[in-house]
């Protein structure tokens, strides 16, 4: 309970409220559900599990790795979602705040979706949610997202939610930052 008249709009643009958290947030959206990855969805996310710049070879591995960024969340340095089709129940992806935990107030916004559900709007509304839980429920000064600059793909899907760019690296990445405008506040 927060004290007074002081409200979640108010308490999080003040504090920080991070992972863990009592219960795992689960954002609803109108395609998407964004909820926990667990052990049972490795088999299906296999293709795009990776932990630390590795890739799962096997279920078992990909299954050690969920278990491990759930570590992360209970430390509170991650929080990581599966993205489930609404309709379906089927899982599309993953999407969530990664690498380097929340210092300074920010969060590196990270997203992967299983090839054949690409182009369908998932990750579109997906991050959407994880950036305005960012910024709204968090209490996040700043939401980015790091890609390589051959990543059209990527590009035009954080271009489209509101991200702009804010660096170029010269190794070829490039960072985004969401909400510089009035339009994604």
């Amino acid at each position: 309970m927060l004290p007074g008249n002081v409200t979640a709009f108010h308490f999080a643009h003040f504090f920080m409220y991070l992972p863990p958290y009592p219960d795992y947030p689960v954002l609803i959206g109108n395609v998407v559900k964004l909820r926990p990855a667990v052990a049972s969805d490795a088999s299906v996310l296999l293709d795009i599990s990776y932990y630390d710049g590795h890739k799962a070879e096997t279920i078992a591995e990909a299954a050690d790795m969920l278990g491990k960024i759930h570590q992360d969340y209970l430390l509170g340095e991650s929080i990581h979602w599966a993205i489930e089709d609404l309709q379906t129940g089927e899982l599309t992806g993953t999407c969530g705040y990664y690498r380097g935990g929340f210092g300074q107030g920010a969060g590196e916004l990270g997203c992967v979706l299983l090839p054949q559900h690409r182009g369908k709007g998932y990750m579109s509304e997906a991050i959407a949610l994880a950036a305005r839980f960012g910024r709204e429920q968090m209490g996040l000064k700043r939401v980015f997202a790091i890609t390589t600059m051959d990543n059209a793909p990527a590009i035009r899907l954080l271009e489209k939610q509101g991200f702009e760019k804010t660096s170029d690296g010269a190794d070829g990445v490039v960072t985004y930052d969401w909400g510089l405008n009035s339009k994604t506040e």
